[in-house]
């Protein structure tokens, strides 16, 4: 007779005391690591002391006294607002313009390197030879060269070769020349009132709550109301105009204007991230199983519409979280600009640390700022992770 094991499940009062003890381990940990980070920064005060240099944040509130060749910050006196930095500002404002420029740069070259690794991606298990073979050697190349070099080429043998400004390559609305790149950009219309830029705002939102709700009654009511008020607002005046870059004899006028610094380490962060986004792609897809296209090609679906409707969308969901890590990385890669003189936030920190000799300090802030950054730039990847998640799916 074989003997049948009885698992006996614990009661409410076990349960409860296992977590009240595994929260107190979790508690003494972290008093630990406090305890330890505060015995480093005690010590680390006292060795300064001992040196005669004093440990202060007080110079984020001096002038900072140089200035920058772009870049936005915050006026905290009034008028308050976001304003071009200049060197009558404070070293507080002149981080936050090197934020603003290290943001910019993460952002612009998050969403490039995405469409491009997606594109890269799909290319490498092409049917046509040439393009397979093309972004093959594109992705080896990229990935297999250092950033930094790359960096440097796309500054001195690029962007530093356009044509000067009188000479300069037009591409449409887009300018190309040695003084940087213009787009075109999207500007207040003169018609612009504050009830139809908050109509246009909140028919936006709408719009975008529409395409992320699962709710079909919820879609359809969100989607009437922002046709609602766009058709409100276009009627009332638009509030929004396209200014394109006009181009005169000695500067250009009008659009976005991408200085050459920027420029260069836009491109070479993107491109280079790209590639290993597209690696990632190109693993995810051969990691179906082979009768996904199968199926799709028996249901009469061509190779480009199983790929849109069937392949990607599965891709999608598996490929978020190692998404994520390259985007975290390339947000720290942006301190490279400081090999061409872009002005991020790292640049920024290493001139006023000259100017002040707050190394300590001025470290102290950048480490916390680019954790904040990773930090955020994770959480967004998994709230996109979970919304788009399947229920019940492990």
């Amino acid at each position: 007779m074989n003997a049948i094991a009885l698992t006996v499940m614990p009661d409410r009062q076990t349960l409860r005391a296992r977590v009240i003890r595994r929260n107190i381990v979790q508690i003494l940990i972290m008093a630990a690591v406090a305890l330890v980070l505060c015995g480093i920064g005690y010590a680390l005060r006292q060795n300064l002391a001992a040196r005669g240099i004093a440990f202060s944040f007080d110079y984020l509130g001096v002038s900072a006294g140089f200035e920058m060749s772009e870049g936005l910050t915050l006026q905290f006196s009034y008028p308050v607002g976001i304003v071009t930095f200049s060197s009558e500002m404070t070293n507080a404002q002149a981080l936050v313009a090197g934020l603003f420029n290290t943001l910019k740069v993460a952002i612009l070259a998050i969403i490039g390197s995405t469409i491009l690794g997606v594109l890269l991606g799909v290319g490498r298990l092409s049917t046509n030879w040439v393009i397979r073979q093309l972004c093959f050697y594109v992705v080896e190349f990229l990935r297999n060269t250092p950033l930094l070099i790359q960096l440097t080429f796309w500054y001195v043998a690029v962007v530093l070769k356009f044509p000067p400004l009188v000479d300069a390559i037009h591409w449409g609305d887009i300018v190309l020349a040695q003084q940087g790149i213009w787009i075109p950009s999207i500007v207040a219309s003169p018609n612009a009132t504050p009830t139809t830029i908050i109509s246009l705002s909140v028919a936006i939102l709408c719009l975008l709550y529409a395409l992320g709700t699962k709710k079909t009654g919820v879609r359809y009511s969100c989607l009437m109301g922002a046709a609602l008020l766009l058709g409100w607002t276009l009627f009332s005046g638009f509030p929004l105009a396209l200014d394109t870059p006009t181009v005169g004899k000695f500067r250009a006028t009008g659009g976005f204007q991408l200085t050459p610094e920027f420029a260069a380490v836009l491109i070479a962060i993107a491109v280079n991230t790209s590639a290993y986004l597209g690696e990632i792609v190109r693993g995810a897809i051969e990691s179906l199983p082979k009768g996904q296209w199968e199926a799709a090609a028996s249901l009469g679906f061509s190779r480009k519409y199983t790929l849109r409707d069937v392949i990607l969308p599965q891709v999608f969901r598996v490929v978020l979280p190692s998404f994520g890590n390259q985007y975290i990385s390339l947000a720290k890669n942006t301190s490279l600009g400081i090999a061409v003189g872009f002005p991020d936030l790292f640049n920024t920190y290493g001139t006023i640390a000259n100017q002040t000799g707050r190394s300590m300090e001025g470290v102290i802030i950048v480490m916390i700022v680019y954790l904040l950054l990773s930090w955020s730039i994770s959480a967004l990847v998994n709230i996109a992770n979970r919304s788009l998640s399947i229920p019940g799916a492990r």
